[in-house]
């Protein structure tokens, strides 16, 4: 399409008189063929600069034609006509990216390369473009590998998740650990000591040294129900089936107290500092000042089952209880009645565990007919959100380290499942326990966590990162260290 602004083209006289040589000698025909050439460089060439001070007048305008998309009407580009001037510019572009890549991109030159045509839309410009206005991936055209380190590019790749190992990297035998979905018989210390309840006997299991001490044996007319370690590390407490707490000094190895109130069995414990608050069937919990002579300071009443689940939060402020009642409450510390009470779940709460990360977030976990985690705020009484894992959920804790959480199974699939929270989009999941994973507990660094079912087996799984390395991705305790027995 002509322009009707345009000049009209110089005629071939004009031009001759350009470049027609001089007869006087032959230096003169070199210089003056030299000038015209370079003067019919600076008429033509887009990329010419002049001075402030002089201005150059060309008889026609020529755009820049380095951003067309000629492919969308079958053109074929000018540059492609002559063979010789392909092979030059391929050069050039070639060079000009070298050159990019080893001396950073301000070496470059400035120029930009043509964008790669789309046919599957039509463009809303013109398909003439008197500047090229996209840039294609340097990554695209570099000469080296992409994942190779090259100065001067500033290489982005997309993180690869994180892999989680699929298999425990230590498992011991737990000969009579009871296949008992209401009771917590495993407990991990922040001292870095596993305590395990097997049958009438409590063991402990040092994790640095591999080393087992079988702290106390009850009898033969009483069995270990619940178990749980004070925040300090140094004592553990004891429930038991004829409804006692006992609490046991564990780097002497030596009782302390025994606590009565319960008239059943004690399944389920919780620490806040020096309060210990101990839940039993008899559907009662009471709270328990270790530092005072009484055996408890209050009793809270509110479950129509046996309770089964009890965790403080993070800030020691709220205890939730879950129960065979299918109920989730939570307590303040001075209450007797609960001040909330949630009752979506239609099958036994023993499932329970606080966010470290956002203060007021609580997930619970249903049994069998329910199957389902929620999510609740606390501070502003609403349930969150819900996901239906397709098998009983037995517990629940959260990563230290990362806004992750880890739940175990029962009925039917007996699994392990890592979850990033959110999206409640899984990581992982893991599987080897043959019977229900009825407990769970997590190491003081917050990277391994211990389960156990009543297969009799205790597995190890490094299933978190460190706090310091999120986003690794190495599989650091993978590896079978063996099989022992923790008794």
């Amino acid at each position: 399409m002509e322009d009707s602004t345009l000049q009209t083209p110089p005629t071939q006289s004009a031009l001759r008189t350009l470049i027609s040589p001089s007869s006087s000698s032959s230096s003169q025909l070199n210089l003056s063929a030299e000038a015209a050439s370079k003067h019919i460089d600076r008429l033509l060439n887009s990329s010419y600069h002049t001075g402030p001070s002089r201005t150059i007048y060309s008889d026609r305008f020529i755009p820049s034609r380095s951003g067309s998309n000629f492919a969308l009407f079958d053109l074929v580009s000018p540059k492609a006509s002559s063979t010789a001037e392909g092979r030059e510019d391929t050069s050039s572009a070639y060079a000009t990216l070298l050159r990019a890549a080893l001396f950073g991109p301000e070496t470059s030159g400035g120029v930009a390369f043509p964008a790669t045509p789309d046919k599957r839309s039509t463009p809303s410009r013109n398909i003439f473009r008197y500047k090229s206005e996209t840039r294609r991936s340097m990554h695209s055209l570099l000469p080296f590998g992409f994942d190779e380190a090259v100065q001067g590019v500033n290489h982005s790749p997309v993180k690869a998740p994180r892999k989680v190992p699929r298999s425990p990297y230590k498992v011991l035998d737990a000969p009579a650990l009871q296949d008992d979905f209401y009771l917590n018989l495993v407990d991990w210390s922040s001292h870095n000591v596993l305590a395990v309840g097997l049958g009438n006997c409590v063991y402990l299991w040092n994790a640095c040294s591999s080393k087992v001490t079988k702290l106390c044996d009850l009898g033969i007319d009483d069995s270990v129900c619940s178990v749980g370690w004070a925040q300090r590390g140094t004592h553990l407490a004891v429930g038991t089936s004829n409804g006692k707490v006992q609490i046991w000094d564990a780097s002497r190895c030596k009782r302390v107290r025994t606590m009565e109130g319960h008239r059943l069995r004690v399944g389920a414990l919780a620490w806040s500092s020096s309060l210990l608050s101990s839940g039993g069937r008899d559907k009662t919990i009471f709270q328990r000042d270790i530092r005072a002579q009484d055996d408890f300071v209050s009793k809270l009443s509110g479950h129509k089952s046996e309770v089964c689940g009890l965790k403080w939060s993070y800030d020691n402020r709220e205890l939730a209880s879950g129960g065979n009642d299918n109920r989730l409450f939570v307590w303040n510390q001075h209450s007797t009645q609960p001040v909330l009470k949630y009752c979506e779940h239609t099958a036994a709460v023993k499932a329970i565990a606080w966010s470290p990360h956002l203060h007021g977030l609580l997930a619970s976990g249903g049994g069998t007919a329910d199957r389902c985690i929620r999510f609740w705020n606390t501070t502003t009484n609403s349930h969150l959100s819900c996901m239906d894992t397709g098998s009983q959920v037995c517990n629940l804790v959260w990563s230290k380290n990362v806004n992750e959480l880890v739940s175990t199974h029962g009925y039917s699939q007996n699994q392990i499942i890592v979850w990033r929270y959110p999206t409640m989009s899984k990581l992982a999941t893991l599987t080897g326990h043959t019977y229900r994973v009825l407990y769970l507990a997590i190491s003081p660094d917050g990277q391994t966590i211990v389960t156990g079912a009543g297969d009799e087996t205790l597995r190890f799984w490094n299933v978190f990162p460190s706090p310091k390395s999120q986003n690794t991705d190495s599989e650091i305790g993978a590896s079978f260290l063996g099989r022992t027995t923790i008794r």
